[in-house]
């Protein structure tokens, strides 16, 4: 029989509050499991208890929602609106305060990473599996391999480059893919 309270509705979403409002007043650096739990109004056990670090806190409220888009038909469709989740996502308040110190912190917590890494490539997944069986790809690709070819560029747009991309991002973004997983532009 599990010993202690029960996990509380209440507790997760007064700190899943605390935790993006900091983000959003402080940034990443600055957010720390004290201040959530002081603004959450709860112990810092009750936070230890879920949630083994800072990173993981932040990626369970911020990352959480990754979704598959809706199938739109065709995987340029398909994959413009999964571009389009991403960008959308990267640019918001939380995230875009979060990114750069949370990828240092996840670079010294594999498991924390590969549990990130692996929502964002099951959405790619099942639209990668949806071309498959629509017959515009042959075989499934390396789920990591088209991964990286979408995600990278997004992410350097962001960090690198301040988000200046444009508007037509998300479209060009799945038109490279598309092009790339056809073999169109080198390939493998």
């Amino acid at each position: 029989m599990p010993r202690g309270r029960p996990p509380s509705a209440a507790v997760d979403h007064a700190v899943r509050k605390a935790v993006l409002e900091l983000l959003g007043e402080v940034g990443y650096r600055d957010v720390s499991v004290e201040r959530v739990a002081r603004r959450a109004g709860v112990g810092k056990a009750a936070i230890y208890r879920r949630w083994r670090s800072k990173a993981d806190l932040v990626c369970a409220f911020v990352f959480d929602d990754l979704q598959p888009p809706p199938d739109q038909g065709s995987l340029r469709a398909d994959l413009t609106v999964l571009a389009g989740d991403l960008v959308g996502f990267l640019t918001g308040p939380a995230v875009s305060r979060a990114l750069l110190g949370l990828t240092a912190d996840l670079r010294g917590d594999p498991a924390l990473a590969e549990r990130l890494i692996a929502r964002h490539r099951r959405c790619l997944a099942a639209v990668l599996d949806r071309a498959v069986a629509r017959g515009e790809l042959a075989a499934p690709p390396d789920p990591a391999w088209a991964h990286a070819q979408l995600l990278g560029p997004a992410y350097a747009w962001f960090l690198l480059f301040d988000g200046a991309a444009g508007p037509d991002l998300p479209a060009r973004l799945a038109t490279d893919l598309v092009n790339v997983l056809r073999g169109e532009a080198g390939g493998r």
